[in-house]
């Protein structure tokens, strides 16, 4: 196969780069062709391996990533559509920055990979591919988003996160990729092998007894507010009625939960608000999406608001999403300038909270790990000093349209239940809801699209993972074991 990469023309090459990166987005959630992701990704690194220099592996590297995360992240133009006229053209220039930018990894990727000799290059370039991924993760904030390993959301192998995170499932990934490419034969064996080995220990994951449930019944309350008409003063009213008349109806739940923002005023600046959300919990605790401000700072928070009207509770996002939430250093390098206006002080995008904490919601409702939106697609951010009852998701998935972008959220956050061994509840604004157990199921769900509620019962959490005890430590061994192995011995070529 390496062979034959080498024979082509290298214009073509880089053409069926593109080709191979795109096909396996298809695995990619709402798709989940992990299938014909995996043949994908193996001719990707086919491709790779049979460059004729470092620069070379680097450039077709560079353009399968492009592929991929052109198709992945088709959703990133939706942002710039909900106001067409005025930022429609800002549209393409952003995916295309997005996914050649995103790709970069990949090509640092592929020239690492040229290092290796011989037969030993299709392993390399797994093993650096799974390692940049796991950087893409933490780099300038980082932006873990349509990770080869997201291919296994809703399969069998899933449940390997619990074990090694989701960069662990791009490592089983790319080298099960990668093996029939090195050792043909005997390495579709090695590789299915592999994938079998992972899918039997996510058979016997699903297999276990169900944990005790935890006992309050949720209700997720989705306004189905969509995002060019959410901000209208207009009709702040109206959506706001809406979210209290589908948190007073039927029988009283235990808690309450209303999405990103959801609320259409800000906290601080109208106190009479929290009267009437009291008043549609009829003695049930309620949790909202509320913006807040102290003087020209605000918060993207998430606020407990107690049966009596109080503030039970209060947490402000940390984790924002650059240049979407906030410009990257606008609090320092743009006053060097003296630019105020891209500071977050002088109320150009959101501050940043304190970090990751644990809310008690009283009896009967437990400990809940609060994450808001963009939070949810970091793995480390979960990793709390306290362990959580449960994990408490609100977010306005408006922004991501309707064909991929939601989806892919949801996958992640499915995630995030697995590593963690944690029932999850997700409310988002237009959707999808869902209720997840802590082996990443989806147990209930309020469809794309649709405005309404969902009563659901909490189910209960597994005891800590070892992934959630150990983080990326024992990935980040195995790929120093697989560098050892790589480079200990030079062995015959097999190419």
């Amino acid at each position: 196969m390496i062979a034959l990469a080498q024979c082509r023309p290298y214009g073509a090459r880089l053409g069926l780069a593109a080709g191979a990166g795109l096909v396996l987005a298809s695995g990619q959630a709402p798709f989940g062709l992990w299938w014909l992701a995996l043949p994908a990704l193996a001719g990707l690194v086919a491709l790779v391996a049979g460059a004729a220099s470092r620069q070379q592996a680097a450039l077709i590297a560079l353009f399968g990533g492009a592929g991929h995360f052109a198709f992945a992240l088709s959703w990133i133009v939706e942002p710039f559509l909900i106001d067409v006229e005025t930022y429609g053209w800002m549209a393409p220039f952003a995916l295309v920055l997005m996914a050649f930018g995103l790709a970069l990894f990949w090509g640092l990727a592929g020239w690492l990979s040229h290092v290796a000799p011989g037969w030993r290059r299709p392993v390399a370039f797994a093993t650096a591919l799974a390692a940049v991924e796991l950087a893409r993760g933490y780099v300038l904030t980082g932006f873990p988003w349509a990770l080869i390993g997201h291919v296994w959301v809703g399969a069998w192998p899933a449940q390997v996160a619990s074990l090694v995170g989701p960069s662990g499932l791009t490592l089983l990934t790319t080298l099960a990729a990668a093996l029939p490419v090195a050792l043909r034969w005997r390495g579709l064996g090695l590789s299915a092998a592999l994938l079998a080995a992972a899918s039997g220990f996510g058979l016997w994951r699903l297999s276990l007894p169900e944990p005790a449930p935890a006992g309050p019944v949720l209700r997720l309350v989705q306004p189905n507010a969509e995002q060019r008409m959410k901000w209208d003063p207009d009709l702040a009213a109206t959506h706001f009625g809406r979210l209290l008349a589908l948190s007073s109806e039927g029988p009283r739940p235990d808690l309450v939960i209303w999405p990103e923002t959801s609320v259409p005023y800000l906290l601080d600046r109208s106190p009479g608000i929290l009267s009437e959300i009291a008043a549609a919990g009829r003695g049930a605790t309620v949790v909202v999406g509320i913006q807040r401000g102290e003087g020209w700072r605000f918060w993207n928070s998430l606020a407990v608001v107690a049966p009596d009207g109080r503030i039970a509770g209060l947490y402000d996002k940390h984790h924002l999403a650059p240049f979407g939430e906030y410009v990257p250093m606008g609090d320092r390098m743009f006053d060097l300038f003296g630019i105020r206006a891209f500071a977050a002080q002088e109320g150009f995008g959101y501050s940043a909270g304190e970090g990751p904490q644990v809310l008690d919601l009283g009896p009967g409702l437990g400990k809940a790990l609060p994450l808001i939106c963009y939070e949810a697609v970091f793995p480390q951010d979960l990793r709390t000093a306290e362990r959580p009852d449960w994990i408490l998701q609100i977010t306005n998935d408006a922004w991501f349209g309707t064909f991929n972008g939601p989806y892919q959220h949801l996958a992640q956050t499915r995630l995030r239940a697995i590593e963690m061994g944690l029932p999850l509840a997700r409310v988002a604004n237009t959707g999808v809801s869902a209720l997840i157990d802590a082996r990443g199921r989806v147990l209930a769900e309020l469809p794309l699209g649709e405005a309404g509620y969902k009563d659901v019962a909490l189910p209960g959490a597994f005891p800590a993972t070892p992934f959630s005890r150990l983080g990326e430590l024992p990935l980040l061994a195995c790929l120093f074991a697989l560098c050892g192995l790589l480079f200990a011995t030079r062995g015959p070529h097999r190419a």
